[in-house]
């Protein structure tokens, strides 16, 4: 599901905004996503719980490790953050791939949480990331061919 650019005129403005920026993401570069999930939170009366490269968290952590178009990664989640049978709902800045939100997902899974929905800003849907996500539903603001 995308929002519908017609029926909006602010979605053309942000569409208009995004920019391709060759050979990105670099290394020390990170936590576009991480902006969205506060906010979204609150929003919802949910809470917080951020997934975070390795080293970004203090305490004791549970990893995942994946493989993404231009490498591996990992992301990291405090142990405890999240009970089993908890639903939740994976928020980052973009999909390509499907990378990130799959290993979001699994991590999640892992300590018995229900993924309900997952939800990006943009959408790169050439790269059909979509289709790793276990039919899980997808919600993104643009898509950017």
């Amino acid at each position: 599901m995308s929002a519908d650019k017609d029926e909006d005129p602010r979605m053309n403005g942000i569409k208009s905004k995004i920019r391709v920026v060759p050979d990105f993401p670099k290394p020390g570069i990170e936590a576009r996503g991480f902006i969205f999930g506060p906010p979204i939170a609150l929003a919802i009366g949910a809470k917080f719980v951020p997934l975070r490269k390795p080293g970004k968290l203090p305490g004791e952590i549970i990893s995942e490790d994946y493989v993404l178009e231009y490498g591996k990664d990992c992301l990291q989640m405090h142990i405890g953050a999240v009970q089993p049978e908890e639903r939740a709902l994976v928020v980052d800045d973009l999909i390509a791939t499907g990378g990130t939100l799959c290993a979001a997902m699994n991590l999640l899974e892992r300590v018995g949480a229900e993924v309900v929905e997952c939800a990006c800003v943009i959408e790169l849907p050439d790269l059909k990331g979509r289709e790793r996500l276990k039919g899980k539903p997808l919600y993104v603001l643009v898509e950017s061919h």
